[in-house]
């Protein structure tokens, strides 16, 4: 395994890890993204009335910030321990000499993971599985862009029913 390789796959395997009991979202941006993170969810523009993270890049620590204060109060997200694959059975792939058109660094990871998520709104809930793309790695193989492909469909619907009586 190329030094290059071996960096990117600690970095991400590391990332994802640290989703599953995160720190708060300065902490995670320092140790984890370049000097000029972004983030993007995508999913339809239309549906930012009730997802308001959804289908925008988020540029810049401020608004990186940003995008997990508007997660934080729309969804809980609960990631299992095992919720993305073995580094070891090949759950990470990277490509240390890709380049995204518009990115400044090289390399990307593809991870596919799987959590449950709860509208706070409402409290009604859905399982899924997901997919992370971390791109543009700075020089110490740090994330310049993550995208997330999640299911935005779920989303919206139990952002939008009626709340949940809890008895």
């Amino acid at each position: 395994m190329s030094p290059r390789r071996a960096i990117l796959l600690e970095t991400s395997s590391s990332f994802c890890t640290s989703l599953i009991n995160p720190p708060p979202s300065k902490a995670l941006l320092s140790q984890y993204f370049s000097s000029n993170p972004r983030i993007t969810e995508h999913g339809p523009a239309w549906a930012q009335s009730r997802l308001p993270f959804l289908g925008k890049t988020f540029s810049g620590t401020d608004e990186c910030v940003q995008y997990f204060a508007l997660l934080s109060q729309t969804l809980s997200m609960d990631l299992p321990s095992d919720a993305f694959s073995n580094v070891s059975e090949g759950g990470f792939v990277v490509d240390v000499d890709a380049e995204v058109e518009g990115e400044q660094g090289k390399g990307v990871v593809t991870v596919v993971g799987k959590g449950s998520f709860k509208s706070l709104k409402t409290g009604k809930g859905w399982s899924e599985s997901f997919i992370y793309r971390l791109s543009g790695f700075d020089d110490e193989g740090r994330i310049g862009h993550w995208e997330i492909w999640a299911d935005p469909l779920s989303a919206w619907v139990a952002v939008g029913g009626e709340k949940v009586d809890d008895k």
